[in-house]
């Protein structure tokens, strides 16, 4: 297919020779004409300066005429043509009044394309309803793997990662699929498993190192040519209880003048130190049971789970606790029970303090003694579990149950461990094409992309940015894997930029810095494919920070702009706010100038343009390379018209 001369150029061209036929038909008239003059006898200035005059208004008339013509020709066939074949290449139905002087060729265009669309949307349902029994399957056994308690981890033969789990996302921070595995774990177990399992196990078990020196345990199998690892963290072995022996004994050591002194009434401040002291020596019990009974449960549950069944204040935060949910609610709500039998009415109340969360049961009455407490901890909340006390449970939990008298009555304190929270992503991750693909392909289906977007205090060389988000791309598809962060720019965010983007000084203040904030995306982009709109201004951001930071981006680079233009040509807007109207991107109002939002429509573009530009014949990398020499005026023009026409954003090709 030939691509190098577009269908306007080619017309541009036809006319330009018309032009010069022209002349030179013109010239030869009048050169004709002068000799037979000449040969009458008349003299060469009187022959000659009339001829020239009718020849320059004949000239000039016929380039106009030219221009005139080739201009309608351009603006009422040449564009509406190029029109209709980006539309068709992008599978949108073309506006057939655009092409109102085609004749019959806009409405068969535009019966055809809506025929391909119902078509295919037709196609799609069917292809839907006769897989729906698979995709029920698939659903079910994705939630099964995505969090069952042990990272579940799929590489191929070149040892690239090609499936992960939400376990495996937190206990191996920064894997991303295409990655080879040997970044997070020491390779030298992972070959020593692989020996193993080339003399003819089945499977077999392993321990290993993280770079940070994590250590873990599992099992690793082989399927096929692939490998399958089932990981779990590995508790290092705990050092004698000293420290919490020596608080156990400063604490009672206080706690004995401070009860001598009890002749009266308690005076406030001392009856905060008891209770001060009590909390350390109830502290330092805990920490000297988990010494001897270990790390207690490795399950996690969130507060919602725990909280279930029981009258709270407010709605509860989205927490995760070291806890197992089934055997911790029972108790909670075991206890709830109890103190309802004797007419109270509990209510729970939530409270932070140094990495643990206290549930505290409180009520209006008279208060629960220890004896009392006590005997309801030998029951067994859990019927299913008649064997299993409450002190059991509190045992296996490594903490324990105490009441307590505060301002706002008596209340019963049960502390447990916080943990980080789950993650936001999908639990699963995977593409087991990558593992079929083999060596590295240029091909822009085959493309590993992160596509990104930033935005700044401005747009000059030295302004800085203050959010950066990317979403990865492999193989045409979204994995799921987000990055997204705000960035503290060291300096006050602009009023006119805070009202494109919205976001303040206050905002940005605990936000990582730029060295922080950029080495993350660096590890999260690495080894990726660039894609923005209107890329030189993003780039040219992360490029002006390298040299504070130390952070330098020399990945290959994609401009959706760029690519627009190869299939619509430079007659056509290629702003975002175009880009998805054309190809049916919908962009929420409220997600419009926000890195994410900028970044998830340009990624939705970059998806639906790649078929537009294999139809075109452009299917690899270095052939955008190549035809982007085309339009590299057209690329200045945006950059200008976004920076001339932007207050304190980058204007209307994408940022915000």
């Amino acid at each position: 297919m030939t691509r190098g001369i577009g269908l306007r150029l080619r017309v541009l061209l036809i006319f330009a020779g018309l032009a010069v036929a022209a002349l030179v038909v013109i010239g030869l008239a009048l050169w004709v004409g002068a000799r037979r003059l000449l040969g009458n006898g008349v003299a060469p200035r009187e022959a000659l300066d009339p001829m020239l005059q009718a020849g320059v208004i004949a000239g000039f008339g016929i380039l106009a005429l030219i221009a005139a013509v080739w201009f309608l020709f351009d603006r009422h066939f040449a564009r509406p043509i190029d029109g209709l074949a980006g539309a068709l290449r992008t599978g949108r139905i073309p506006d057939s009044g655009q092409a109102r002087y085609l004749g019959d060729l806009g409405p068969a265009a535009h019966d055809a394309a809506e025929a391909r669309a119902h078509n295919a949307e037709a196609l799609s349902e069917a292809v839907a309803e006769h897989a729906a029994d698979l995709i029920r399957e698939k659903a079910r056994l994705e939630s099964i793997l995505a969090d069952f308690g042990a990272a579940a981890v799929m590489t191929d033969s070149g040892g690239r990662v090609v499936f992960y789990n939400a376990s495996a996302a937190r206990l191996l921070p920064g894997l991303a699929l295409d990655r080879p595995i040997q970044r997070h774990i020491a390779p030298g177990a992972i070959e020593a498993a692989d020996a193993r399992l080339a003399a003819g196990a089945e499977a077999t078990d392993l321990v290993c190192l993280t770079p940070e020196g994590v250590r873990l345990s599992g099992r690793m199998r082989r399927i096929e040519e692939d490998i399958l690892l089932i990981l779990r963290d590995q508790a290092a072995s705990r050092p004698p209880p000293h420290d919490a022996l020596e608080a156990l004994r400063r604490h009672a050591a206080t706690l004995v003048p401070m009860l001598d002194a009890l002749d009266g009434p308690i005076p406030p401040a001392l009856a905060r130190a008891i209770r001060d002291e009590g909390q350390g020596l109830a502290a330092a019990t805990r920490q000297l049971s988990e010494a001897f009974t270990g790390e207690g449960p490795a399950a996690r549950a969130g507060l919602n789970e725990l909280v279930a069944g029981l009258a709270v204040d407010g709605d509860p935060p989205r927490l995760s606790v070291l806890a197992e949910a089934g055997a911790m609610n029972a108790l909670l709500r075991r206890l709830d029970a109890r103190l309802r039998d004797g007419g109270a009415r509990p209510h729970l109340r939530l409270r932070r303090e140094d990495g643990e969360l206290h549930l505290r049961l409180e009520w209006q009455g008279e208060a629960v003694p220890m004896a009392r407490l006590e005997r309801w901890l030998e029951e067994a909340p859990d019927p299913g579990q008649p064997g299993l006390t409450g002190a059991d449970i509190l045992a296996a939990h490594g903490t324990g149950v105490w009441p307590e008298n505060s301002q706002d009555g008596p209340c019963l304190v049960l502390p447990l461990q916080l943990v980080p929270d789950r993650l936001d992503a999908a639990g699963l991750t995977y593409d087991f094409a990558l593992a079929a693909r083999g060596a590295a392909s240029s091909r822009l289906a085959d493309l590993t992309c992160v596509v990104f977007d930033t935005e700044t205090t401005g747009l000059e060389a030295s302004d800085r940015i203050v959010q950066i988000a990317g979403l990865r791309i492999a193989r045409g598809r979204l994995t799921g894997e987000r990055f997204e962060t705000l960035v503290n720019p060291g300096r006050p965010i602009p009023p006119g930029a805070v009202a494109i983007h919205g976001i303040t000084d206050a905002m940005a203040a605990e936000a990582p810095d730029m060295r922080a904030a950029l080495t993350a995306f660096h590890h999260f982009a690495e080894d990726a494919v660039l894609v923005a709109h209107n890329a030189p201004f993003d780039m040219g951001m992360l490029r002006a920070a390298g040299p504070g930071t130390g952070v330098h981006f020399d990945n290959r680079v994609l401009d959706t702009v760029l690519l627009s233009a190869m299939v619509w040509g430079g007659a056509v807007p290629h702003t975002l706010d175009a880009l998805a109207e054309r190809l049916g991107v919908a962009i929420a109002p409220g997600l419009r100038h926000t890195a994410m939002g900028d970044a998830t429509a340009t990624a939705e573009i970059f998806l639906r343009l790649i078929p537009a530009l294999e139809a075109k014949g452009i299917t690899r990398f270095e052939e955008i390379t190549a035809e982007a020499r085309r339009h590299r005026r057209l690329i200045a023009d945006v950059n200008q018209r976004s920076i001339s026409g932007a207050s304190g954003s980058r204007g209307t090709d994408g940022a915000g």
